[in-house]
């Protein structure tokens, strides 16, 4: 089967950090900001105004990137998709988190000219793994922060978190303790993730999803922050009292290369990707209200 143009959009991406650029992080600063200058320019490239936020740490600065389409509505609600674009020292991180920030642009691009109820914010974070993670360094934490101060009222939090490795191969999914009783033993769904507080949204997420894509979901409104279930910048909104969901192909309960050198672009499956991203990109219309979409359409009616 050909690949999509959307697929071999998402390729390109992946190719551009894994490959162009590599590890990055405050340990590599040249080439953390070398991430960072790269996914601006893609992000302007698509009619973004790109607004750069500090992240102040020991070992140096550096920037999440701020894209909006700003809501058509009076004071509008803030829908906010995001991905951390920095790595751990021992990997190209194709999947981690390469594919997060690749499907992240091409719903940015799907929303293209749109002029939504609700605003729609794209966050390219720095800082989200160790030493940073859940600190005032991590990028998220910033931002989570930024909106609780300016009183932003954040419908959802997305946070796009590995989602390029599948398999169809007999037990290639394991499960935290727990959580996998009576779920897929094969890795070729996404999975989406998010907190019992907030499970409406989340219901209305898959929903929309589902309506979009025929790709396989799994969702989990938990209880409990478990362990295994806040590694990602979602955890950052969820302690500023924001609803957030992580969407991931679930790291390394499945993908055998986490965290290594061999997470590298030819191990990921375009295809896939390209069905998450139609299926995430329709519900946030959905959610978010874009004219012309019959379900969004009604939805922004009912909060006029």
């Amino acid at each position: 089967m050909n690949p999509t143009p959307l697929a071999d959009r998402l390729r390109d991406h992946v190719r551009f950090l894994a490959d162009g650029v590599g590890p990055r992080g405050l340990f590599a600063p040249d080439a953390l900001a070398a991430a960072a200058d790269g996914l601006a320019t893609r992000l302007e490239g698509m009619g973004y105004p790109v607004r750069r936020e500090a992240a102040h740490a020991a070992e140096g600065l550096s920037h999440n990137l701020v894209a909006e389409r700003a809501g058509a509505g009076h004071n509008p609600d803030v829908w906010l998709v995001g991905a951390h674009y920095d790595t751990v020292p021992t990997t190209p991180g194709a999947d981690d988190n390469a594919s997060g920030v690749a499907v992240l642009l091409e719903i940015a691009r799907a929303f293209g000219a749109s002029a939504p109820w609700d605003t729609v914010r794209f966050v390219c974070f720095t800082n989200e793994e160790m030493p940073y993670f859940s600190t005032n360094s991590q990028g998220a934490m910033v931002h989570a922060k930024g909106c609780r101060a300016r009183g932003e009222r954040v419908r959802l939090m997305l946070s796009l978190e590995m989602l390029g490795f599948y398999s169809g191969a007999p037990d290639s999914q394991r499960y935290p303790l727990g959580v996998g009783l009576c779920r897929p033993r094969q890795g070729n769904f996404v999975a989406m993730v998010g907190s019992r507080r907030h499970g409406r949204v989340l219901r209305d997420l898959v929903a929309g999803f589902q309506a979009a894509s025929d790709f396989p979901v799994q969702h989990l409104a938990t209880p409990v922050w478990m362990p295994a279930l806040v590694r990602s910048d979602h955890f950052a909104f969820w302690l500023n009292g924001y609803p957030a969901v992580m969407v991931t192909d679930t790291a390394d309960f499945r993908n055998p290369h986490y965290h290594g050198p061999a997470d590298t672009p030819d191990t990921l499956d375009y295809d896939a990707m390209a069905r998450v991203t139609t299926g995430l990109a329709g519900a946030l219309m959905r959610l978010a209200g874009v004219p012309l979409h019959p379900i969004a359409t009604a939805s922004a009616s009912r909060r006029r």
